[in-house]
C-alpha cells in the first residue's frame, strides 16, 4: 500500500463524503481518520455540519448522535453517525422521556436510509452492545416486520446480531446500483483482549510488546465468520481488520483510561493514535 498522506488523501476524496455509521469502535475509526486527515495538527478552517446531518446536542444528552466536519480546501466530508447495532430504533412512545425502544432488527438504522444519497464512502460495522446487559439498560425490545420478536431462531442474542448484520448488508446492496458513486465496505469486529478475567472481573491487557505473538496472518478467513458471511456474494466489501487487530493486545487503553477506575481496564478500545489508523490505511488503499 501507498502511505498514508493527508493532502493526498484529501485530494483522493475531494467532492466526497466519508461516513463512518456503529459503535464506539466505529467512532474511534472517525477519530483516528479526522486526526490523520489533518496529519495531526490544528486546523482552524475545517469546518463543523453536523446541523446539516441532524447531528446536534440533544436537550439532555452527554453527547449528540455524532459529528460531522468538513475541509473546505476540497469540499471532504468526514462523519460519524452513532448506531450501535445497525438497527433502526424507534421509541414505543415518544410522549414517555421513560419509554421503551422497537429494536428493528430487518430496518436499517434511519440515518443511513435518509442520508445515503450524498454519501460516498460507507463503514458500517456493529457487534460489542450485543449482549442482554445492553438490551435491558437500554430498553430496546426486539421487532421485526414491524411487531414484536417471537422467532426462537432469531431471540438468541447472537442470532439476532447475524440477523440484522445479514439484514442491513442485504439492504444496502440492493441500494447500490441506484447509488453509483457509493464504495460501502462492512467493517469486521474489533477484538478484545482481556487476560485472566473480563473488564470488571480482574481481567488486564498490560503488554508492553507490539506482535508478541506472531507480526503475519496465515489464514484465508476472516476471523469474523457473520461479517464476512453478510458480505459474500454482495456488492459491500469487507474491511477485515479482526486477525491483524490481535496481534496487537499492547495496544488497548488498559488502565490508563481519563477515569482510571481502580481494578478496571478497558481492554477493548485502542490508543490514538494505534491500530485504528491501520484500519484506516486499509480503507484508503481501497479508494484509489
Amino acid at each position: 500500500m501507498l502511505e498514508f498522506e493527508a493532502s493526498q488523501f484529501l485530494m483522493r476524496v475531494q467532492d466526497k463524503t466519508i461516513a463512518y455509521v456503529g459503535d464506539s469502535l466505529g467512532r474511534q475509526m472517525f477519530q483516528s481518520m479526522m486526526c490523520m486527515a489533518t496529519a495531526g495538527e490544528e486546523r482552524t478552517d475545517v469546518e463543523d455540519v453536523g446541523a446539516e446531518y441532524g447531528l446536534a446536542l440533544a436537550p439532555g444528552a452527554k453527547r449528540p448522535d455524532g459529528w460531522a466536519y468538513r475541509f473546505p480546501s476540497t469540499n471532504t466530508t468526514i462523519l460519524y453517525h452513532w448506531s450501535s447495532t445497525l438497527c433502526d430504533l424507534e421509541p414505543l412512545n415518544p410522549s414517555d422521556p421513560a419509554t421503551s425502544y422497537a429494536m428493528h432488527l430487518d430496518r436499517p438504522p434511519a440515518f443511513v436510509r435518509d442520508n445515503l444519497h450524498r454519501i460516498h464512502v460507507l463503514v458500517l460495522n456493529t457487534g460489542h452492545h450485543w449482549n442482554r446487559g445492553k438490551l435491558r439498560a437500554n430498553k430496546w425490545e426486539m421487532y421485526v416486520g414491524g411487531s414484536p420478536n417471537h422467532n426462537k431462531n432469531i431471540a438468541a442474542i447472537w442470532k439476532a446480531k447475524n440477523f440484522t448484520i445479514h439484514s442491513v448488508v442485504k439492504w444496502l446492496d440492493a441500494q447500490l446500483p441506484r447509488h453509483p458513486h457509493l464504495k460501502a465496505f462492512y467493517r469486521s469486529i474489533s477484538p478484545r483482549h482481556f487476560f485472566n478475567g473480563d473488564w470488571d472481573t480482574g481481567g488486564r491487557c498490560d503488554s508492553t510488546s507490539p506482535l508478541a505473538k506472531g507480526s503475519g496472518i496465515s489464514q484465508n478467513r476472516s476471523e469474523d465468520a457473520d461479517a464476512e458471511g453478510a458480505v459474500t456474494g454482495t456488492r459491500v466489501k469487507l474491511l477485515d481488520v479482526t486477525a491483524l487487530s490481535r496481534l496487537r493486545d499492547e495496544g488497548h487503553i488498559s488502565r490508563y483510561s481519563i477515569k482510571a477506575t481502580q481494578g478496571i481496564q478497558d481492554c477493548l478500545h485502542w490508543c490514538l493514535p494505534g491500530v485504528p489508523d491501520t484500519w484506516n490505511e486499509i480503507l484508503a488503499a481501497q479508494l484509489l
